[in-house]
């Protein structure tokens, strides 16, 4: 697979996780707990995929590895917010189960390109 096939095909499955993302935060209860962490983790997982994008539209090695590294620390943040709204219990665990499971995968994906590009700095 090339580069550029992975990369798009990477952008498609961003792009699907932030609508999920956008669907899970629709079907949160109308408490202000769920709205206060729902409006994070629907910022934080939307932005996945539009860091993603610009990091693929980067104009250097450095501005891509800037900008990889903000996608790896979006992903990250938005599973932090994944794990509160099940702690909390707002959302059970069965149905975060599958998000969490595709957060965790891109983000040992994204972690694990962001240090390839470093190393080829």
């Amino acid at each position: 697979m090339t580069n550029t096939t992975f990369a798009k095909e990477f952008q498609a499955r961003t792009k699907t996780f932030a609508l999920r993302i956008i669907r899970m935060f629709q079907q949160l209860p109308k408490t202000d707990e769920a709205r206060i962490l729902g409006k994070q983790v629907l910022r934080s997982g939307t932005s996945v995929a539009a860091n993603y994008r610009a990091a693929c539209r980067a104009k250097s090695r450095a501005d891509f590895v800037s900008k990889l590294g903000t996608t790896v620390e979006e992903t990250d943040e938005t599973l932090l917010w994944l794990e509160l709204l099940e702690e909390s219990k707002i959302v059970t665990s069965s149905k975060l189960e599958a998000l969490k499971q595709e957060n965790e995968e891109l983000l040992r994906i994204l972690g694990a390109s962001l240090a390839t590009a470093k190393g080829n700095s």
